[in-house]
């Protein structure tokens, strides 16, 4: 009982603590909000934690050429990126459309989607958690019919406040269930475009195959290559750089490798791990890399979050 009660108050207190900073976000500029979130990602890793042990593991597997003061320095500032995505979720979930527009100014490959649109394909827009994943969507909702998965966060208060702040400028959001595949399938047959993030880990039976990122076995989703698949629809990559001192965003859109659709469930999969490769070794400081993505392991293989695992 003891243990339940600690816990449901360090969920009120977490819950207090993200809707104060996403409040004082929302009424502060973009550098403010960076400048105060990089602080507070900073003050992070020096606190530690679980956290920076994972991202630093993370770091060790995906990136062994570097050494192990280059490491470092690069999962400090992934923390202080990763203050900066917290504190401009204000921002970005509540400000008009002019102005979070005039936040990207510089989008590179559009045509990409542009064309596929005009043309009546529907777009399936990969967007790993790199940068300002918010912005991805909220620009391209501005932009074109956009559709995407969405799954509830561990503390239910926020559910309400998160889905309207990314819908405010005209995204729909659907579960992480069949009725929400079928309705990412429609919209993609309509020729508009299906958001999903590429480097989440799907459902543990029949959700995914193990295949190579950055080199290390990873549990990848089959939903995206599906999709391709039964509609037909063009995949691009996306992500929205973070540029220094609150200047704006770079939304940077990239084409799929030919094999994300292959009926190869591992040659599909191999090619949408290295997609999110090559965005995230351009950032590699905006990746998210306190994410567990090498939780589920191949049979036999310790955790690789364990002393002693891989």
């Amino acid at each position: 009982m003891a243990v339940t009660a600690k816990r449901a108050l360090r969920h009120r207190l977490t819950l207090h603590v993200v809707k104060a900073l996403v409040w004082v976000s929302a009424h502060l500029p973009l550098r403010l909000s960076h400048a105060l979130g990089g602080a507070l990602g900073a003050l992070g890793w020096h606190v530690g934690g679980r956290t920076r042990l994972v991202t630093e593991r993370n770091l060790a597997l995906c990136l062994p050429e570097l050494d192990e003061h280059a490491r470092r320095r690069l999962a400090r500032e992934s923390f202080v990126e990763m203050g900066k995505t917290l504190l401009e979720a204000g921002a970005l979930w509540s400000w008009p459309k002019e102005r979070v527009t005039a936040l990207a100014t510089q989008v590179s490959g559009r045509e990409l989607i542009d064309d596929a649109i005009a043309a009546g394909r529907g777009v399936i827009l990969a967007a790993p958690h790199l940068g300002a994943w918010e912005m991805v969507g909220l620009y391209w909702s501005t932009q074109h019919r956009i559709t995407s998965l969405y799954r509830p966060p561990r503390l239910a208060a926020l559910d309400s406040p998160i889905q309207h702040g990314r819908e405010h400028l005209g995204a729909q959001l659907v579960p992480t269930d069949a009725s929400g595949v079928r309705a990412l399938l429609q919209a993609l047959k309509r020729g508009q475009i299906a958001g999903i993030l590429p480097d989440q880990e799907p459902p543990a039976e029949g959700g995914g195959v193990f295949a190579p990122f950055f080199g290390v076995p990873a549990w990848t989703m089959r939903l995206l290559t599906r999709l391709a698949q039964r509609s037909n629809a063009v995949v691009v990559f996306c992500y929205a750089e973070r540029l220094p001192r609150g200047r704006g965003f770079h939304i940077h859109v990239l084409p799929a490798r030919a094999h994300i659709s292959d009926d190869d469930p591992l040659i599909a999969a191999t090619a949408l791990n290295l997609g999110v490769e090559q965005c995230a070794r351009a950032c590699p400081a905006q990746y998210q890399w306190s994410y567990k993505r090498f939780r589920k392991r191949p049979a036999g293989e310790k955790s690789v979050y364990r002393r002693g695992g891989r």
